[in-house]
């Protein structure tokens, strides 16, 4: 026979089951709060706006997204870091959240200890576009030039760390080329079609409005295998520079030590999301491609996704700025 105690330690564990499943059944009984670490209109931006009104209305409770710019991201993934573990805070994470280690020695949080990876949304390539007035057709016009002249030619971004600085950089140790990197606060792009910038990889959401504007000219794609939306420009690869591919993810993540019963039914919901014929349509458009990974698959992309970028900084000499 079970003593009192055990018998009232065996009817408090039961109940304490008993109501975490219960909470994790009406989950969510509120609004929902996703911090979006980069301005409005940015590539992680736009792609998280149009899954999230999906899955918010698979969920059937609003899901508020709220921008957080600033310091790379940092600011934002710090709001969510220190926010409760109970799904009602959330960020849309990217490529771009690893490379907050790039730019500070000194975090406010560790990305892989202090959030849970819940959702792949999908991934799109860098495009490299350079200025009408370079006279760059190709790729190897490009390398060409650059080694002709060392440290002569300049490629953009959108600040030290930034996705398009780390892009550039891959793209610099695998041509072996001698150029100037040039950060800028936001977005260098109208500078590269002003003239007064040779060259910038760009996500391709955030580049597609500008592409067809005829001041640029697409010279290549970043991912393994070519864009949908650009099928006749060329990847990095079949311009003969492999160790130049990248991709930019966009997810979502949540603070750690969120219940798992949460973290699984914002996941379902986002697969969910991810297959209804309009969001795929209206992210085809973006020239993002759905990624269905699981918790534990997204969990494992992430950890290595950061290693690499960790090892790329090193590779490219990239000091953190403080």
């Amino acid at each position: 026979m079970l003593s009192r105690r055990a018998f009232a330690g065996a009817i408090i564990g039961t109940a304490c089951i008993t109501a975490k499943s219960a909470w994790a059944d009406v989950y969510p009984s509120r609004s929902i709060r996703v911090i979006s670490p980069y301005p409005p209109g940015s590539a992680s931006d736009s792609t998280g706006r149009v899954v999230l009104d999906q899955v918010s209305q698979l969920l059937g409770q609003p899901i508020v997204v709220e921008p957080q710019p600033g310091a790379g991201g940092v600011v934002g993934f710090a709001t969510v870091a220190r926010a409760a573990p109970d799904g009602y805070t959330l960020v849309t994470s990217s490529t771009s959240m690893a490379n907050g280690k790039v730019l500070h020695s000194h975090l406010p949080y560790d990305p892989l200890r202090d959030f849970v990876p819940v959702a792949m949304f999908g991934t799109q390539p860098n495009v490299l576009v350079a200025s009408k007035q370079s006279g760059f057709k190709t790729v190897a016009d490009l390398v060409a030039a650059a080694k002709a002249k060392p440290g002569t030619l300049t490629f953009a971004s959108a600040g030290i760390g930034s996705t398009s600085h780390m892009a550039g950089e891959r793209f610099r140790l695998a041509t072996k080329i001698d150029v100037r990197h040039i950060p800028f606060r936001e977005n260098g792009l109208a500078e590269v079609m002003a003239g007064r910038i040779d060259y910038y990889f760009i996500p391709l959401a955030a580049a597609v409005s500008a592409l067809g504007n005829g001041k640029l000219t697409v010279l290549a794609v970043s991912t393994p295998k070519r864009a949908a939306l650009l099928p006749n420009v060329p990847t990095v690869a079949e311009a003969g520079y492999p160790g130049a591919e990248s991709n930019f993810w966009v997810g979502l993540s949540a603070p750690a030590k969120t219940p798992m019963s949460v973290v699984n039914k914002l996941h379902d919901a986002t697969e969910k999301a991810l297959q209804v014929p309009a969001v795929k349509e209206h992210l085809a458009k973006l020239g993002v491609e759905p990624e269905l990974m699981s918790v534990e698959q997204f969990a494992a992309f992430f950890k290595k996704d950061y290693a690499s970028t960790l090892k790329l900084a090193k590779d490219a000499h990239i000091q953190p700025a403080d």
